[in-house]
Formats: C-alpha cells, structure tokens, sequence
C-alpha cells in the first residue's frame, strides 16, 4: 500500500459532492467542526444539483478531480453519500491520485471510490461525510476521524457478537453492501485475498440483502474473505414473511468456513466512526485491531 501523509492541524482539506444532494444545514455544521482544526477548500459548485444528483456528471466528475490532482489538498472528504458515484468513478484521475495520494472520506456512496482507491493501493478512511458530522454525533465518533487522518492510536473494536468465532489477520475492505455488489456487476470490484471484510446497509428488505450476498457468494467474492464483520444494517426490517436481516447474514455466510461477526461500530445508524480502509487489522478473541 502507498499511504498518504497524516495530516496535522491547519492541513488543508477539499470538500467534494460527488453524489447526492444535501442538507445545507448539516453541511454547514459538518464544515463549522472541520473548520476547528483544518483549512477548507469548498468548491461553490458542490451546491449545484441535478435532480437526485449534486450536479450534472461532468460538474461532479470536474470538482472531485480537481481536490485529487491539488498538490495542496491532504484530504478530500465527501458531502454526502446517497447515490452518483458510479457514474463518475471512470472518470477520475486514478493514475495520478495513486502516485500522490491523500486521505479519502466517507461512506455509503463513497464506497465506489474506497473500492478503486483500495484497489490501487491507497488507503482510505471509512467515516461519516460532512453532513454526518453536522448531526447530533458524538465527540468520540468526530475524534476517530482526526485519529484516522493524523496517524492517532488505530481502533479496537471490542464488544463485537460471534455468529462463527474465530481469528484472522489481513486487510480491511468492503463498505456498504448494496454498493459492492453493484461494483461488482461493474467489474471493478476486486476483494484482497484474505481480507476481513466490513459490510453494512440501509432501508433494505432483508431479501434484498439475501441477493446482495448471494450475487457476492456467486461470484466468488466472499470467498476471498478472511472473516466478515456486519456493521449496522439500519432500518433493514422484515417483511411480511417475518424474515430478519439477521436470518440473512447467517444463512448466507454460515458455510465459508471464516470467522463472521456482527455489531461492529459503523454504518448509517449511530455510532458510525471512523477507521482505515486497505491497511491490516487483526481479528482476535472478538476484538479487531486496526
């Protein structure tokens, strides 16, 4: 891996809407926090939208590129996740980002990117976007982000729920789990041999994730997997059929023979902190060392 330099504070950070729209509050707030330790750069194009989009492909596609290639950006940290990634994820300036990379945050959406950044040998950070920072989160959640960014102690996730106990040490990967299969589908998505994968989601059916992790089954991506961990899957109830997304994750997973957990810190209920993506982490007696 090619990590990016920690950043430290007065570091200058990009903001960037490769995305959906947003709430104007929330991302001022979110701005407002950062804003106590960093330098921003905000584009006024992040503000544009298109329909269910923050602006056309071409207006995104440009502002992203633009906080990749600047010599002076440390970090670039998404607005807001939702959807829009995808349709832009081709036309970024990869080659350039990997020989001179900088930290890259954010969740849901921004899974597209962590998975090519990955994927290219640069380290990213799964965290809340700036919107999520604007809401009532807790200091704790904003403080791993600085450690994420500044070379801070690494996480340790205790309290994690065995459905398979046991241990494994390999790179982190994965991110929400609608977004990776649909990578997948793409063809760019490529699981590290050995990864502990990170999965979670949102308002989707519990057969909705059966599919999700059926097509990853399929195709043989969980099976590069190490162990899986399940973050939050919020608001994912069951249907009429009475069916849990619990249900789910165990059927799905039970016969690949790696250690599979659940309960871990991340996702879009609460508590969603912060943690590297494409470094290793060691999953021991329950507890994964970042």
């Amino acid at each position: 891996m090619n990590p990016p330099p920690p950043l430290r504070p007065g570091s200058l950070i990009a903001i960037a809407a490769p995305a959906s729209p947003f709430d104007r509050n929330e991302l001022f707030r979110g701005l407002a926090w950062l804003r106590t330790r960093y330098r921003l750069r905000i584009d006024g194009r992040v503000l544009a939208r298109d329909g269910y989009l923050a602006g056309d492909d071409d207006t995104r596609a440009a502002v992203l590129s633009a906080a990749m290639l600047d010599p002076d950006v440390g970090a670039i940290v998404a607005a807001r996740g939702g959807y829009g990634i995808m349709r832009i994820v081709d036309r970024l300036p990869w080659r350039d980002f990997s020989a001179r990379p900088k930290h890259l945050a954010g969740f849901s959406d921004v899974t597209a990117l962590h998975v090519v950044a990955c994927s290219r040998g640069v380290p990213t950070v799964h965290a809340p976007n700036v919107t999520g920072l604007g809401r009532s989160i807790s200091a704790a959640e904003r403080l791993s982000l600085i450690s994420a960014f500044e070379a801070g102690p690494p996480p340790e996730w205790r309290d994690l729920r065995a459905i398979v106990p046991g241990d494994a040490t390999g790179p982190v990967f994965g991110g929400n789990l609608a977004l990776l299969e649909a990578m997948a589908a793409s063809g760019l998505l490529d699981v590290p041999k050995g990864a502990i994968l990170v999965l979670e989601d949102v308002t989707e059916r519990p057969y909705r994730i059966d599919r999700m992790l059926t097509a990853l089954l399929l195709g043989g991506h969980l099976a590069r997997a190490s162990a899986i961990v399940f973050g939050g899957f919020t608001q994912c109830d069951p249907g009429p059929d009475g069916v849990t997304v619990e249900h789910v994750l165990r059927d799905r997973t039970k016969k690949l023979g790696v250690p599979i957990y659940a309960d871990a810190p991340f996702g879009h209920g609460s508590p969603n902190f912060a943690f590297p993506l494409g470094r290793v982490a060691r999953l021991e007696n329950g507890v994964l060392r970042f």
